[in-house]
């Protein structure tokens, strides 16, 4: 069952559509069929929310500029036609969205559905690590996918989400993102972005249920710093955590959505594989493949048409690998 919005989150969508205007509480009131003092309640919600709304007499309620609250209601404007109905759910807290995002798969959520949150309390990066996501500086979000294809293609999702949320970064912002191998985003040598994937299978059929495509990016760096043991790598799009505030974050958020659920959908053609293969920091490098915690020298060659690197080890003989940690050091 469909539920119907709240009256909070019908003043917050007209006041999104109508940002810097002022719109009068006697017209959001008569548009949503409720009473002035509901609307007035809403209002003020917002503003416990953080929303910076002004008003004034003859003049109405309005959302400044630079309000950049995540929300669905500031996340839709933006979305492509194609996926405008996606649901979309944003929280404060969470422990983190790859979780939240699979209960909602087992409650049978579409795909699509994405969820998102202004801090994670527990995020996850790949091999377990943690994921350093404070509050409002970033954008933490996890995306459920149903695909129609079997295990052995799976990194494929991990691969072309790369190429996704490059393409998102780069149509709003003047900057150029590069793939350290296999999915973390970097620009200027600094990491701004991690992907974690994780895939559901029907073991008897091969089939993938489901895909949870986790992706945590710095949008701006933390006041207070980012933590030591990752000062030295971690970056941000926007390197002043003045700018935070103003970020537009709503605008970035939706174009992951439309960049990830575009390009999942021809994903077996592979047409993104190019791409990927021009924006890698690691082909033709000096790397150290790491397998339970011991680097073995070597040189990354290419990268093939599943997403794998090809590696020309230093001590003879090649390997390809599907998944893992390398290291490079860059300069």
């Amino acid at each position: 069952m469909i539920q119907r919005p709240t009256v909070k989150e019908q003043v917050l969508q007209t006041l999104e559509e109508r940002k810097g205007e002022s719109v009068s509480g006697e017209m959001l009131a008569e548009q949503l069929g409720v009473s002035r003092t509901a609307v007035w309640k809403a209002i003020n919600s917002l503003r416990d929310a953080g929303y910076t709304i002004t008003a004034g007499t003859n003049r109405g309620y309005c959302l400044e500029e630079g309000n950049e609250l995540l929300s669905a209601q500031g996340i839709r404007p933006f979305l492509d036609e194609k996926w405008i109905d996606v649901p979309i759910y944003t929280y404060k807290t969470l422990e983190s969205t790859n979780k939240t995002a699979k209960q909602l798969a087992l409650e049978n959520a579409v795909h699509g559905t994405t969820v998102f949150s202004n801090r994670q309390t527990d995020g996850r990066g790949r091999l377990g690590r943690d994921f350093f996501s404070p509050d409002s500086t970033g954008i933490y979000m996890s995306v459920l996918l149903k695909p129609d294809f079997d295990i052995t293609k799976s990194v494929l999702v991990t691969t072309a989400a790369s190429v996704a949320v490059a393409r998102a970064i780069e149509k709003l912002f003047d900057v150029e993102c590069k793939i350290k191998w296999v999915n973390d985003i970097y620009i200027d040598n600094r990491k701004i972005c991690g992907i974690l994937t994780e895939a559901v299978t029907n073991f008897e059929s091969g089939q993938i249920e489901y895909v949870v495509l986790g992706i945590g990016i710095n949008c701006t760096p933390p006041s207070g710093g980012f933590p030591p043991e990752i000062r030295d790598i971690a970056g941000a799009i926007c390197a002043d955590p003045a700018e935070a505030a103003a970020f537009p974050r709503n605008n970035l958020a939706a174009e992951l959505i439309n960049q990830v659920l575009d390009i999942v959908e021809n994903l077996p053609e592979r047409a993104f594989i190019k791409e990927y293969r021009e924006r890698s920091l690691v082909v033709g490098q000096e790397i150290s493949v790491i397998r339970n915690g011991v680097p073995t020298p070597g040189k990354a060659l290419y990268i093939d048409n599943d997403g794998a690197l090809i590696v020309q080890l230093q001590k003879g003989g090649m390997q390809t690998l599907n998944s893992g940690e390398i290291s490079i050091r860059l300069t």
